[in-house]
């Protein structure tokens, strides 16, 4: 499949060369990048110089009988424009997230993409990442009894990447460019309603969109999950942390250090009590003795190349497209909700 990738900035180049490696493995499906077409005259002669085909004008790729397909890495605001003219070309698609500015248009998008009969797919390429499989596993096996609350952390300091993301006309903010990977990521772990939600979003560096959000997600399954996503933080708190009925899991860092904690005696009878600042405690005193077992993470990896290898397999009718419209779809509403939280300072109750 010949595919040719609009927007060669960061997220463009790093597709060009995954698929690169993806093609070494000489996969069943192997998709070859042959062209780029960028606005911005400095991408496209660093296309150039990596020997991709320069396209003019999107009108040029449409014409093109030699490109099966398209990925679409341009900022947020023009992806419905791209996603609908590829549709009426009849090129199958890969949209880098989120799928566009908000509901409506994701599904004007899937409306266009389902007349064309062409695969189109979300880049909701964080549902293999090791960290979130390794806590999915034991989520699903109850390695820690029965889950009652999910903490996601992503943590940083270095403030909003890039510059159109520090604009609201184009899509900008850390909730559109992290919050739907962390979200993506909760729908796929908990299946259950939400019952309620509420959200804040932080503007620590002054700019037009958040740089930042915490959010609290209700299930209607008794499931309490977290997510916080800052820009500002330099000590940053575990990237998971999750609590059930029978202990505590801890994902540290992109690493994967950290650990389960499970308890063996729930009434522990020999605590010691501690002295704590300007007073004493047994209540939050550290267990000691047989009443724990620590537990070395059971790490689970991702399949290499798994977006890649399933869109390559969807195009040729082998198997079904992973990312579901549905899902991508109620991503966008659960985002939309949040926002709609912040900006009122209320808790939303819609079910989602």
């Amino acid at each position: 499949m010949n595919l040719v990738i609009i927007g060669y900035g960061g997220m463009g180049g790093y597709h060009a060369q995954k698929l690169k490696e993806y093609n070494e493995g000489k996969p069943i499906a192997p998709i070859t990048v042959i062209g780029v077409y960028d606005i911005d005259k400095q991408r496209e002669l660093i296309a150039q110089k990596n020997g991709y085909k320069i396209y003019s004008n999107q009108q040029e790729i449409w014409a093109d009988k030699n490109v099966d397909a398209v990925l679409i890495a341009t900022p947020n605001d023009v992806h419905a424009m791209y996603v609908m003219a590829a549709s009426k070309a009849g090129k199958n698609m890969i949209c880098e997230k989120p799928i566009g500015m908000n509901c409506l248009e994701a599904e004007q998008m899937y409306a266009f993409a389902k007349e064309a009969n062409i695969i189109f797919s979300i880049h909701q390429n964080r549902r293999w990442d090791d960290d979130f499989l390794t806590i999915k596993n034991i989520f699903d096996n109850s390695l820690i009894g029965d889950v009652y609350c999910i903490e996601s952390r992503v943590m940083g300091s270095n403030g909003i990447p890039g510059a159109w993301r520090k604009e609201k006309a184009h899509g900008g903010g850390m909730m559109l460019d992290w919050g739907v990977h962390l979200i993506d990521q909760m729908l796929q772990m908990v299946k259950s309603p939400i019952q309620s939600l509420y959200c804040e979003y932080s503007y620590i560096y002054g700019e037009e969109v958040d740089d930042g959000c915490n959010l609290t997600v209700n299930f209607e399954n008794g499931i309490k999950y977290r997510i916080i996503i800052a820009t500002d933080c330099f000590r940053n708190l575990p990237r998971w942390q999750v609590y059930g009925t029978q202990g505590t899991a801890t994902i540290n860092d992109w690493n994967l250090s950290g650990g389960i904690t499970r308890v063996l005696i729930r009434d522990d009878k020999n605590l010691i009590g501690i002295k704590a600042g300007n007073g004493f405690t047994r209540t939050m005193a550290p267990r000691i003795g047989n009443s724990i077992e620590q537990i070395d993470l059971p790490i689970v990896n991702a399949e290499p190349f798994a977006f890649y290898k399933n869109f390559g397999a969807s195009c040729l009718g082998h198997t079904e497209n992973i990312i579901k419209p549905e899902e991508v779809i109620r991503v966008c509403k659960v985002m939309e909700a949040a926002e709609r939280s912040a900006k009122q300072n209320i808790v939303i109750k819609d079910k989602l």
